[in-house]
């Protein structure tokens, strides 16, 4: 059994569009000046030192931004230039919201089910509907194809739609959910699949209590409905509710607080509603549970949000069975209590054998760490070659795409830069080269419409 890291890449728009409720980092760095060029090459960075221990990377490709079909349906008109100063003018939080640059995060592209835990021995994916945040909302589609396209629907991939675009079913893909399996089986018997939700749709649900300062994001209906499609046995399978005063902290999704892999679970200790009872339905669904538990003496739960601790990577080394590496952001490191705790987990009794703090700068400032640009998916040797190939990360391509960067990636974007419609072009030619060195033909609107047009895509 393999875990392929499915990485997002940071387009040539990236900004700080401060856009998202309850994203303290994202909220406090809105409109200062971005480095695409540097967002992309972090991300690169990160991709090849988890490629250099021997794990399957792939790269998944930005989307088009802006998103000018939405503001088109919003009313706005005339040409490129014309519509980006009039939105910005009128309307300027869905100006914003078209620039938005969060699709690079791709734990929230959708929630993906191994074959193994599923009923008809598919792998399934079911594309997040992020219906939370308008900004958000505008990926659902593109990933949903853009995924169909990089795992062919067939008899190794079951693809289903987004959730419905209903406040009852919000969903925010695998930023909510954790998964443990026995790897003494080679990973070839079901797992236990953890979703965590922050609020219930109904009160007859039972939620404890609502959050009162940040928006919760995920519902349980939403939860349990993927559970369902995805052909999930009931008894391997648990919802749990996130604590609503983390929620409230700045804990808007799961991985910002815990973290979890084969069958280790690093938490903190208010992680959850339920607290330390959570954690033992957990074990009482899967007894090989193992645990590393951050209490709030060691670091509060504010230092969690602002170090990103849990939103790290935990990846076996497939060169050291039975052992993990763990991906932090160097936040971490620049952060005494936190480090602290690093260190605390190094020297204690748990799979943790080394740790690597890696540069992810212009991706933390907008909210996101090393757990929130990479999507898990284990896949089966058939199933690993069952995928599009053009997008696995080798060292070639890492120079084919550095190169890229280079020559289409500007140093710096400031907020006015996103009424030249120069900046549009530029993206558009940027991508079309990028589907050409993935190989995977015409999945940008832009070239859809030149091909249905029979014109070459600009």
């Amino acid at each position: 059994m393999h875990e392929l890291n499915l990485d997002g890449l940071p387009g040539p728009s990236h900004n700080f569009g401060g856009l998202a409720s309850g994203n303290l980092a994202s909220m406090k760095h809105r409109f200062e000046t971005s480095r695409p060029r540097l967002a992309a090459m972090q991300g690169l960075d990160k991709m090849k030192r988890v490629y250099d221990l021997g794990i399957p990377v792939a790269v998944m490709p930005p989307h088009q931004r802006p998103c000018l079909p939405v503001l088109r349906e919003l009313g706005f008109s005339g040409s490129d230039g014309e519509l980006l100063s009039a939105a910005r003018r009128e309307a300027p939080e869905l100006f914003y919201g078209a620039w938005s640059s969060s699709a690079m995060w791709s734990a929230n592209a959708a929630t993906v089910s191994p074959a193994a835990d599923s009923r008809d021995g598919r792998v399934h994916f079911s594309p997040a509907n992020l219906v939370s945040q308008f900004h958000r909302a505008l990926e659902a589609d593109f990933t949903s194809r853009l995924l169909k396209r990089i795992f062919p629907p067939g008899p190794h991939f079951a693809h289903h739609p987004p959730l419905p675009a209903n406040a009852a079913l919000r969903d925010e893909g695998a930023a909510n959910h954790l998964r443990f399996w026995d790897v003494t089986n080679d990973g070839d018997s079901p797992g236990v699949e953890v979703f965590v939700y922050g609020a219930a749709a109904y009160p007859s649900s039972g939620q404890s209590r609502a959050p009162s300062r940040f928006p919760a994001r995920q519902t349980l209906e939403a939860s349990q409905a993927v559970a369902r499609r995805h052909g999930l046995d009931s008894r391997r399978t648990l919802f749990l509710e996130q604590n609503p005063a983390a929620i409230d902290a700045g804990v808007f999704h799961n991985d910002v607080i815990s973290v979890a892999h084969e069958h280790l679970l690093l938490y903190h200790e208010d992680a959850f509603a339920a607290g330390e009872d959570a954690v033992d339905q957990i074990r009482n669904a899967f007894p090989a549970l193992v645990t590393v538990r951050v209490s709030r003496d060691e670091l509060s739960v504010e230092e969690a949000v602002q170090t990103y601790l849990f939103n790290s990577l935990l990846l076996s080394l497939p060169d050291r069975e039975g052992e993990f590496a763990l991906f932090l952001p160097e936040e971490c490191r620049n952060h005494d209590r936190a480090r602290d705790c690093v260190e605390r987990i190094l020297a204690g009794t748990n799979p943790v054998s080394e740790v690597h703090y890696v540069p992810l700068r212009e991706s933390m400032k907008n909210g996101g760490g090393p757990a929130c640009l990479r999507l898990r998916v284990a896949l089966d040797d058939q199933a690993l070659a069952g995928m599009h190939a053009g997008i696995r990360y080798t060292p070639e391509l890492d120079g084919e795409l550095r190169r890229w960067v280079e020559t289409h990636y500007r140093e710096e974007l400031r907020f006015n830069d996103l009424v030249d419609p120069q900046l549009i072009e530029e993206s558009n030619v940027a991508l079309d080269l990028l589907t050409q060195i993935l190989e995977l033909g015409a999945i940008y609107e832009f070239q859809r419409i030149s091909a249905s047009e029979g014109k070459e895509p600009s």
